[in-house]
């Protein structure tokens, strides 16, 4: 059986028999890949805390038939201790977590950009250099944006038009002109638009010296983008909205 070596961020974990976890990881060179970790649920696993979520691991197994088995882990960061300590950063990271796996969903399919990406969010995250929201944002608009699904913020999403335009719409990809404009498109004050472009740039002056108001409403648009492009809900993001409550982006008079 081929023996594969790769760093990793454990995505999650869920349990098989009595004493092992199927682990899914998202690898540097390998993309997303599942694997059993055998005896880790035991009281005396070697390894069993370095195959939890939020791990950054050297990671070796070698291939099966249906599912990679593990054979070696050593830590590499431990970014699960400083994240899980706190309800607004552990929110933040599991969704991160979810998205990512949402967004790379073919196993044994490389996803480099993707790795870098979220490996740089969760350790921005753990760090506590943004707040936890702010840089849950920033990670869902650029893993889009790298899937092929980048939003636009300056010129009209769905015909080009240079802006600034006001209003938004998840559907179309972004800011539309009123020409574009569906019905029921958010009408966002145009300092949210340019946070949202903010945050897609990984401008963090002009993001951390943003108001609160301007920073709820731009989380509640990247909600609504995030879920129409990955095709669903993310189960996590709930959670964070319950920690932060989200205002409604205004919609415009005979929007609706």
């Amino acid at each position: 059986m081929p023996l594969f070596r790769d760093e990793a961020i454990v995505l999650r974990t869920h349990k098989l028999g009595e004493s092992d976890r199927i682990v899914t990881m998202l690898t540097r060179e390998r993309g997303k890949t599942r694997a059993v970790a055998r005896g880790v649920r035991k009281t005396g696993s070697k390894y069993g805390a370095r195959v939890e979520p939020f791990m950054h691991v050297d990671v070796q197994t070698f291939q099966g038939r249906s599912l990679d088995t593990i054979t070696q882990v050593e830590t590499l960061d431990a970014l699960a201790r400083g994240i899980c300590e706190d309800y607004a950063l552990f929110t933040a990271g599991t969704t991160m977590l979810e998205a990512a796996g949402r967004i790379v969903a073919a196993e044994h399919e490389p996803a480099i950009q993707q790795y870098w990406l979220l490996l740089g969010g969760l350790k921005t995250l753990a760090r506590g250099d943004h707040s936890a929201r702010s840089v849950l944002d920033s990670y869902l608009l650029r893993s889009i944006a790298i899937a092929g699904y980048a939003p636009s913020f300056d010129e009209c999403a769905r015909c080009g038009a240079p802006g600034p335009h006001r209003a938004f719409s998840a559907q179309w990809g972004g800011a539309v002109c009123s020409n574009c404009r569906p019905p029921g498109s958010a009408a966002p004050a145009p300092e949210v638009m340019s946070l949202l472009g903010a945050l897609l740039a990984g401008e963090w002056d002009v993001i951390d010296t943003a108001t609160e108001r301007s920073s709820k409403d731009a989380s509640g648009l990247v909600a609504a983008f995030s879920q129409f492009h990955l095709e669903r809900s993310l189960r996590s993001l709930p959670f964070v909205e319950q920690n932060w409550p989200l205002s409604q982006p205004t919609l415009e008079a005979g929007s609706a």
